[in-house]
């Protein structure tokens, strides 16, 4: 009997917290969000961000603060957010690097895990990157720099906004797939490495169109191909990997939203579906279109599965190329 009882008594204890739980997600939000983004502004992480929660804050009826918390290859940001209460106060935007950072920062040395440690909420977008080169490098596709790679080994130097970044992973995989060695020179940042790229002391960058599009309009530098399965609006006139002679790949950055492990699925699945209102509006999808951002917007599930797919390609890439954490 007395079993029995205590066996109620915790039911009845769950269920008032669930109610409690459900109440809360409610009555969410009720103040103003807080929305950290791990880089610096002005970067296509920031920008993604700033446009698509302008909408979200209409819809929800509070303001979304944005907060850059820069440094350590988004982990500073990320860390905030992980260790925050999972009330749907407190948001992360993360890009690529931080399905690398899963790998580049394995068993233990990375202060939160970047899996278990939050609640997809949606991917926002995919940004193609596109393979560009210094107007004095003879290749003028994909088709003739692998083979220029192979008749020169080590002779192609490729920088990248830093070690671990989408850049960088990309050219490591197009070297894996296509035989190839290049050497790698990271930066602190595109801007440096495009500067450069500009001055002929490297050959060839990868990054987003938003970033190396005006410049190859400007007739600073020649885009050779996209990673992309197909031609990337705002970026139309660039052909894809394929139609440049080269292997089919396809490579990204992208932005997904995350919240703490542990938020309310009412409250994730309710910033997940005002995401996918907000970059499904025409405005914004031309905004990213002119970016070279695909919009996506998708459910908390998919967004999950997305991340652990990205994970694991990258990690297969790392470890072939040993890469390692600077």
């Amino acid at each position: 009997m007395k079993s029995w009882k205590c066996a109620v008594a915790h039911t009845l204890v769950l269920a008032a917290l669930v109610a409690i739980g459900e109440a809360h997600a409610q009555a969410w939000p009720n103040k103003p969000i807080r929305w950290v983004v791990p880089y610096t502004g002005g970067g296509i992480t920031d920008i993604v961000t700033r446009v698509v929660t302008q909408k979200m804050q209409t819809a929800l009826g509070q303001p979304i603060v944005v907060d850059n918390k820069p440094g350590a290859n988004s982990i500073i940001g990320a860390d905030i957010v992980a260790k925050s209460q999972p009330d749907g106060y407190t948001i992360l935007t993360v890009i690529a690097a931080h399905a690398a950072n899963a790998t580049l920062y394995a068993g233990g040395r990375l202060p939160f895990d970047a899996v278990k440690g939050f609640a997809p909420i949606s991917l926002v977008g995919i940004a193609p990157l596109i393979l560009t080169a210094n107007n004095n490098f003879p290749a003028k596709d994909a088709k003739e720099l692998i083979a220029y790679a192979k008749a020169n080994p080590g002779k192609i130097s490729f920088g990248s906004s830093g070690v671990g970044a989408a850049a960088h992973l990309t050219t490591e995989l197009l070297k894996q797939t296509t035989g190839t060695f290049m050497v790698h020179i990271p930066y602190k940042g595109t801007g440096p490495a495009l500067q450069d790229l500009m001055a002929g002391n490297i050959q060839i960058l990868v990054d987003v169109p938003s970033t190396l599009m005006p410049h190859v309009r400007g007739g600073k530098i020649k885009a050779l191909a996209m990673f992309s399965k197909n031609r990337v609006a705002g970026a139309n006139e660039v052909p894809t990997m394929a139609e440049a002679g080269g292997p089919a790949l396809e490579a990204s950055t992208w932005v997904l939203f995350l919240a703490p492990a542990g938020t309310p699925r009412e409250i994730v699945a309710r910033l997940s579906a005002e995401t996918t209102k907000a970059v499904n509006l025409p405005d914004v999808k031309e905004r990213f279109g002119q970016s070279g951002i695909e919009p996506v917007g998708n459910s908390p599930e998919q967004a999950a599965q997305f991340l652990n797919d990205e994970i694991g390609k990258w990690s297969k890439v790392i470890k072939a190329a040993g890469v390692k954490a600077e």
